[in-house]
């Protein structure tokens, strides 16, 4: 972690928002309207595993072949550490998705409400138009828990803080090459805009300091895949002066998204989602991922690309062989690392990672 560096931890901030008397929504990946839920008076807090969660707890109600990123989730859950959420809401980004929302509603039905939450796979108008609906539904539903009904205004001035905090994070990895942040740190801030108010998350985003000299040359890679997690990853990059120099991973830089463009609040934020990168779980199509990946590649100029899979995600493997070909026509390295979330990367797969950077 680079010097002096210090952020809040996603406890502190539950914390920090329950005792001003505000709730929490605990939000499944991977997309979904933040803006709607700051307009609800809701902190949301996403909910990726955590790696050390008890899976154990999940095992009665999942196959083993689920992904662990579910598994880990519902151990989560299970053991009790979402008890101080006051709503939990399931989007439906892939088969284990859906599968855990009809589990928590069906069979588990813990204390919180569970709202499921269901994405189109393309962008068409009808598309748009359905997830407008979609949205204003889940407002309805959330009315329930934050005992509001948000204005039209009160919805549009949560958009335009939602743009706010997501255009921060795009400056941020703007600026990458120039900024004196390590992979860690980087990483650690661009995260906490999944659990971050968003006026905090622009406030500490726009901050982060520059290099004080110019930057030296770094080898440089993309980092794909489902999450930069475990740690360990981005230590070995750090250790071996390698910078991550764009991201198109689910939990983050498929979720850069665009300013919408349309006057109704409902409308826009259905927008923004349906804009954003090419995605696996959004059924984007496998020409638009390839250009999407050699286009951050060109832009960074990225030697390689890492793909952080976690077992059992379908959506990203389904496309994986593609993009690894036409990387490779490119002249541009891959490596793809699978396994389950953990706290630490195994050692085989440090032993890969560490070959490949030296391919570089």
């Amino acid at each position: 972690m680079s010097p002096g560096f210090d952020l809040p931890s996603r406890r502190d901030a539950i914390h920090q928002h329950k005792a001003s008397g505000k709730k929490i929504a605990a939000l499944f990946p991977i997309h979904y309207p933040r803006a709607l839920f700051y307009a609800h008076g809701l902190l949301p807090v996403e909910v990726w595993g955590p790696p050390y969660a008890q899976r154990a707890l999940a095992a009665a109600h999942l196959q083993a072949y689920t992904c662990d990123v579910v598994h880990a989730g519902l151990g989560f859950l299970l053991s009790g550490g979402l008890r101080s959420v006051d709503a939990i809401v399931a989007p439906h980004g892939c088969d284990s998705l859906q599968g855990l929302g009809s589990i928590l509603l069906d069979f588990i039905q813990p204390t919180p409400p569970v709202f499921p939450f269901y994405l189109p796979r393309a962008g068409r108008d009808c598309d748009a138009e359905y997830f407008e609906n979609e949205i204003e539904s889940l407002s309805q539903k959330l009315a329930a828990v934050s005992g509001c009904n948000p204005s039209a205004e009160e919805l549009a001035s949560a958009v335009a803080q939602d743009e706010a905090a997501d255009a921060a994070l795009l400056r941020l990895w703007e600026r990458r090459a120039e900024l004196a942040l390590d992979n860690q740190a980087l990483y650690a801030l661009s995260r906490a805009r999944g659990y971050m108010p968003p006026e905090e998350f622009c406030a500490r985003a726009d901050s982060a300091p520059a290099a004080g000299a110019t930057p030296t040359a770094a080898k440089t890679v993309v980092l794909s895949g489902v999450i930069a997690e475990p740690g360990d990853l981005l230590t070995l990059l750090d250790r071996n002066g390698v910078r991550v120099g764009a991201d198109d991973t689910l939990c983050l830089g498929r979720r850069f998204y665009p300013a919408g463009r349309a006057s109704q609040p409902f409308r826009r934020m259905a927008e923004r989602i349906l804009e954003g990168p090419p995605d696996s779980t959004r059924g984007s199509s496998i020409r638009e991922r390839c250009e999407h990946l050699l286009s951050l590649c060109r832009r960074s100029g990225a030697r390689g690309v890492i793909f952080r899979l976690v077992k059992f995600c379908e959506p990203e493997q389904f496309y994986l062989p593609a993009l690894r070909r036409a990387l490779e026509e490119a002249g541009i390295r891959s490596l793809a690392l699978e396994t389950d979330l953990a706290t630490h990367l195994d050692g085989p797969s440090q032993t890969r990672l560490e070959a490949f950077l030296e391919m570089l």
